[in-house]
């Protein structure tokens, strides 16, 4: 392995504007819609002795239970770096996105399991009753989910809206379902539009908790080639040689990058990195760059492997 004393002054760029509060407001908004849905729904369903409008709550409580994860991950997401956590609690959201993908994914498994079973054996619905709290629910998870459309756009948020948004296409899913019920009698009409739903609803869930996973696993953001950067790199004037370049997010919207530059041994060390934070800030949008430059020549320091000793 090879090593180099870094320059004293490494390359950084720190501008990472965050809408304090403004996400965790608009997520209380839309946990709040939610919940006092959820309780109109309770209590009617108690009071009309209806085991549909006692589930429908039961679904919800996920929905209010992921809104409430979310506002919990955003605001952790803006307390400051302070001691171990040099990053701060960025990626509290990026866990939020993935426990909300994976929500998504087993509630899809559920609903295709539960519409496979009711094809070979198809309940009773009450279709008016279906057709009247899907109709309702169109309208809540609706008004959430243009809420939240409001938000910055984070994976948290991301996946928030997803759960809302999932609820009000079941919801149309639903009532169409209702509508034929009543229409032709057709029961099964209830199961298919479930496997209907359960479709993009597990293939949004997915895809949010790959999304939130790549960011974990510190894969380059998408749209960012990190061979193209350093391609970019490597041809400006005066760099001799780029290697142990890395590009990740932290977390929604912060990606950054590290790199070892080697300049020529006759040429500004310190010009030639401010050149690069310039090219890597305009040309792919990265703020957060830490660049190790120095010249080539010298000897490098190797640390070699050294046989076990025997005994």
């Amino acid at each position: 392995m090879s090593a180099r004393a870094p320059e004293p002054s490494s390359g950084h760029g720190h501008s990472h504007a965050v809408p304090q509060g403004a996400d965790s407001r608009l997520l209380a908004i839309a946990l709040a819609i939610n919940a006092g849905f959820m309780v109109v729904e309770v209590v009617v369903g108690a009071i009309a002795g209806s085991l549909a409008l006692l589930s429908d709550a039961a679904h919800m409580l996920t929905d209010v239970a992921a809104l409430g994860l979310a506002i919990v991950a955003a605001r952790l997401a803006q307390r400051r770096p302070s001691g171990s956590m040099t990053f701060g609690w960025r990626r509290a959201e990026i866990l939020s996105a993935l426990v909300n993908g994976v929500t998504l994914v087993i509630l899809a498994a559920f609903i295709a399991y539960e519409g496979v079973r009711r094809l070979a054996q198809p309940p009773e619905v009450q279709a008016w009753l279906v057709l009247w709290v899907g109709f309702a629910g169109l309208g809540v998870n609706g008004a959430a989910a243009y809420v939240l459309s409001k938000a910055s756009g984070g994976l948290n948020m991301r996946g928030a809206w997803l759960h809302n948004l999932t609820d009000a296409y079941a919801s149309v899913g639903t009532m169409a379902a209702a509508g034929v019920i009543l229409l032709t009698g057709f029961q099964r009409a209830d199961a298919i539009a479930s496997l209907l739903i359960a479709v993009p609803m597990l293939w949004m869930g997915a895809s949010l908790a790959k999304a939130a996973a790549l960011v974990l696993l510190e894969a380059a953001p998408e749209g960012i080639d990190p061979d193209a950067i350093g391609q970019a790199m490597a041809h400006e004037p005066d760099i001799v040689e780029v290697h142990d370049l890395h590009v990740w997010e932290v977390s929604s919207g912060f990606p950054s990058l590290s790199a070892h530059v080697l300049v020529a041994s006759d040429r500004d060390c310190h010009v030639a990195r401010r050149r690069l934070e310039q090219l890597i800030h305009e040309r792919y949008g990265i703020e957060h760059t830490t660049l190790q430059v120095d010249h080539v020549g010298g000897e490098l320091l190797r640390i070699e492997r050294r046989p076990p000793s025997g005994g």
